[in-house]
Parts: C-alpha cells; sequence; structure tokens
C-alpha cells in the first residue's frame, strides 16, 4: 500500500486529446517516518522552524502527523516521495471538508420546505413538524438546522493523471474534499 501527505492547491483541467479532464492538483511530500509500531507507520509532513518545535516536539518535528497501517518494512527517517504513485493507478483521498456555518434545513438535509402560495405566510423555508404529541420530546437524531461541514470526507477511484517530480506534484482525477491548503491523505 502507498500513502503520503500533501496539501490541496486548487483544481483546474487537463486536455487529453478532443476532451477536458478536470483535476485536483496536491502538493505531496516529501514525508518522513517518524515512529515505527506494530503494524503501522507514523510519518510526518512540513518540518518545522527551530523557533516553532516545543519540547514535546523535539522527536518529530512535523506540523503534521499521520499513522498508516502497512506491511512494508521503513526505517526511521526514510523519506516518502510521490516516486511511489504511478500514472493510471487509483487512489484514496481523505481531507475535512470546507466549513458552511450554522444552515436550516433546507441547505443543510435537503427539505423542501413549503408552498408559497394559498394561505401559507413565512414558511417556505421551515422544516415543519418535528414529532407527535406523546412521547412529548424531541428523539436524538431528528434532523434539524445546525451546523454544516468540517466532516472528513474519504473519496474513492481518483485516478492518478499527472507526476511532476520537481515541484512534487500529484494531478488526482476528480475533486478532492476541503478547500485550498487543506491537509490531504492520499493512499492506494
Amino acid at each position: 500500500m502507498s500513502f503520503i501527505l500533501g496539501k490541496k492547491i486548487e483544481m483546474t483541467q487537463i486536455w487529453d486529446k478532443d476532451k477536458v479532464i478536470p483535476v485536483t492538483l496536491v502538493q505531496a511530500g516529501p514525508c518522513f517516518v517518524t515512529q515505527i509500531l506494530e503494524k503501522s507507520v507514523q510519518i510526518g509532513f512540513e518540518k518545522l522552524k527551530d523557533k516553532k518545535i516545543k519540547k514535546s516536539q523535539k522527536s518529530a518535528p512535523y506540523r503534521y502527523l499521520r499513522e498508516f497501517k502497512t506491511e512494508d518494512k521503513y526505517k526511521i527517517g526514510d523519506e516518502i516521495g510521490i516516486d511511489i504513485f504511478k500514472i493510471g493507478e487509483k487512489t484514496v483521498a481523505s481531507a475535512i471538508s470546507k466549513g458552511k456555518g450554522f444552515q436550516g434545513g433546507v441547505k443543510r438535509w435537503g427539505f423542501s420546505g413549503f408552498g408559497k402560495s394559498h394561505g401559507v405566510k413565512h414558511g417556505e423555508r421551515k422544516i415543519g413538524s418535528i414529532g407527535s404529541a406523546f412521547p412529548q420530546k424531541v428523539f436524538k437524531g431528528k434532523k434539524m438546522p445546525g451546523r454544516m461541514g468540517s466532516d472528513r470526507i474519504t473519496v474513492k477511484n481518483l485516478k492518478v493523471i499527472k507526476i511532476d517530480k520537481e515541484n512534487n506534484l500529484i494531478a488526482l482525477k476528480g475533486a478532492v474534499p476541503g478547500r485550498r491548503g487543506t491537509l490531504v491523505e492520499v493512499k492506494t
């Protein structure tokens, strides 16, 4: 299994003969092995400056640390670069989605709201009834307005279209979750 950490740069498009392929550019690596556990490896991405390192970070002075399960043999200090991926290989990308703040039921859950005429007054985007008369409470998990976004999203089957080793860029076909600058985990 191949894995690497990177940052989402932007979405763009690449021309392939007569068709356009939408791609997301991810600046991946270099990552370094910081710890070896029984069945997994911890890697670090984006080295911190000396003045930013706290006492507890002396052994692994990286901004991001993530753990991946693997059967491969690594040593502490090994570098993981984008050369572990091949063009045409299918990958899985995970990141934190864009935060959308407090949203109503229509945007958050896709409720239809009420009609816009025939006696309905100021009710186009209301959620409607939230329960029956007997239990006299709102059950947990009820779909209601609230905070939306900022969830961990995993997108599968993203094909590697292009690899730029000089700039550490990987072009993945399709959309990767998150805003620009979001940490992205890419693995096969």
